[in-house]
């Protein structure tokens, strides 16, 4: 089925989705050894039977679609048609063709170059090379106007050994098959397939993909899609809870794991359960399980605010900017904005937070559907001096909470050392008077105060760029911040995700015993090695507004005609996306 032809559902069920039941352990030992078979034939896979795999891969995820959609809407209590909605294809099916599609530009790039493309390099002043990864091509330049993503590598990578090193499976395998059990997300139902689409054509291993047991229901659909592997044993998935994975990360047939999810279930994996023995295994080095793994394990995303001058139209676009990162996916996301950090003399503080509040009090309340959102909501809101919420509370939604005036000087503040997972953003408020000391002591905090390396933001004001102190400042502030991705004048890091082509993981650096968001990258269909961030770039104001706006009216169209442009990137699916962009 081409996208052009998906369409809304309306009539579509609204009872739960099917959970699948639990994959037996003598089967699981059998789609190991199918897999295992697989590995070596797919590690040595002609350039032209992989391409045809992907693009068959592809073809699946189009075919699902809409269904798999309406499933994600069915268990997160979405209204097809609402706002919300446009959600499920951002975070499903839109983000996978994207990616399948540029995966498919690299693999004919080597066949028919040697490496696969990337864009403008250049070096910086102090000696590391950047690369332009975003815009991807002249349609991105169109959709996404102003807005960039840079890859900044680490020290010593030249010009000359990326060229040798991107595609480095294609060049030199080191492996002559390998099969890597990845534990897939419960949230976003994009993440698992990114996930195996990362380790089979970035890595050319075959995956096993255990589905989380809130999103179960979603490993059908991906079965479906990815058939092809499926038939060809490169691909298969299992379901079960925590039983099914211990049992999967310890056997013998898995080579490496990749794991999204919570640092307490890396910990578990690596480290044995929780309880004395974890720890002194973690003290001596000793890890229960040694296999490679790779990780992205949240964050608490700090948003600096630079203090300046900044018109009513950018301080209200930003604050719904923030708005729609904080609700998009009902809060459920690792990019999430957390902790906002401002000056309190800053002129605009109390501006910014009511336009916030603004925004937040049109919004409705979303089921709380992630297990234990409620009592975390609980943990973060109790025993508080200053809480607004915005929306509905209840035993199956939490409001939109907002936390001010958060003091640096406690130690013990749970919001900067766990992650909320829910409807929850807090304020610290910085006593400095300086903008270029209280840019560099939020920067400071945030590196050292708050817990994960993932995801942060800047707001920058317009005077930055006529201020040469603070203009420096904020190229430092950029350079400093030790976060896998920095994204400048958005709180939204979720679009460097959905681009594809920009790495997407923890800052480089974290060791098993103090994981912090992980280690390695996914997505980054350039393949490149040496990274050492992302910056990702936008204007401080925009239009047409961006789809994750809740002010939106016409999200969920786009998302659909933005699915169908994926396909192949065509011009002709151009015009409809732009018309309904504008109409929002």
């Amino acid at each position: 089925m081409s996208a052009l032809s998906i369409k809304s559902n309306a009539t579509i069920e609204t009872s739960d989705p099917a959970q699948p039941t639990d994959t037996p352990f003598a089967h699981l030992n059998r789609i190991i050894e199918r897999l295992r078979d697989g590995a070596s034939r797919f590690a040595a896979l002609p350039m032209h039977e992989r391409i045809g795999l992907a693009r068959s891969m592809q073809r699946g995820v189009l075919d699902v679609a809409e269904r798999s959609v309406m499933a994600g809407c069915r268990a997160k209590g979405i209204a097809p048609g609402s706002p919300f909605e446009a959600d499920e294809w951002a975070t499903g099916p839109l983000g996978v063709v994207r990616a399948l599609r540029l995966v498919i530009e690299s693999l004919t790039s080597l066949r028919d170059t040697g490496n696969t493309p990337i864009g403008r390099m250049e070096e910086t002043s102090d000696g590391r090379l950047n690369l332009r990864v975003f815009p991807a091509s002249t349609i991105d330049g169109v959709l996404f106007k102003d807005i960039t993503v840079d890859v900044r590598m680490q020290p010593g990578v030249t010009e000359r050994n990326l060229d040798e090193t991107r595609a480095r499976f294609y060049k030199r395998p080191n492996h002559d098959g390998r099969v890597v059990m990845v534990l897939g997300a419960g949230n976003i139902a994009a993440i698992p397939a990114l996930d195996v689409i990362t380790k089979m054509f970035n890595e050319g291993k075959v995956c096993l993909l255990k589905m989380h047991p809130v999103n179960a229901y979603l490993g059908p659909y991906i079965e479906e899609a990815f058939k092809h592997a499926v038939d060809q044993g490169f691909f298969a998935v299992a379901y079960g809870g925590a039983d099914a994975g211990v049992y999967l990360t310890s056997h013998d047939g898995i080579d490496e794991i990749h794991i999204t999810g919570s640092d307490r279930t890396y910990n578990a994996i690596v480290w044995g359960p929780p309880g004395a023995d974890q720890v002194e295994r973690m003290a001596r080095g000793t890890p229960a399980n040694a296999k490679p793994i790779t990780a992205e394990l949240g964050n608490i995303s700090p948003v600096i605010i630079v203090p300046g001058r900044y018109s009513n139209k950018a301080l209200a676009f930003q604050a719904e900017d923030l708005a729609g990162a904080l609700i998009c996916n009902a809060s459920f996301l690792c990019c999430a904005p957390v902790v906002v950090v401002t000056q309190r003399d800053w002129a605009q503080r109390d501006a910014f937070f009511a336009h916030l509040k603004n925004v937040l009090d049109a919004i409705p309340s979303r089921k709380a559907y992630y297990p234990g959102a409620r009592d975390r909501w609980a943990r973060m809101t109790h025993d508080r001096r200053d809480v607004t919420t915005c929306g509905a509370d209840g035993p199956d939604v939490t409001p939109w909470t907002l936390l001010r005036d958060l003091d640096p000087d406690v130690p013990d503040e749970p919001l900067f050392r766990n992650e909320p997972f829910c409807s929850v953003v807090g304020e610290l408020v910085l006593d400095e008077s300086d903008p270029v000391r209280f840019l560099d002591r939020a920067v400071e905090f945030a590196n050292k105060r708050l817990w994960g390396t993932l995801t942060a933001n800047l707001i920058v004001p317009p005077a930055a760029r006529k201020d040469e102190r603070l203009g420096a400042a904020v190229k430092h502030a950029i350079v400093d911040l030790q976060y896998g991705t920095v994204t400048v004048n958005s709180t939204f890091n979720g679009m460097s995700f959905v681009f594809g082509t920009p790495p997407w993981g923890a800052y480089p650096g974290a060791t098993a015993s103090d994981i912090q968001s992980g280690t390695g990258w996914v997505h980054n269909v350039r393949m490149l090695e040496g990274i050492e961030k992302v910056i990702v770039r936008f204007p401080l104001t925009a239009f047409p507004k961006p789809a994750y706006f809740p002010s939106h009216r016409t999200a969920p169209i786009l998302m659909r005609r933005l699915l169908a442009l994926e396909e192949n990137g065509s011009w002709l699916r151009v015009p409809p996306v732009v018309f309904a962009a504008a109409r929002g």
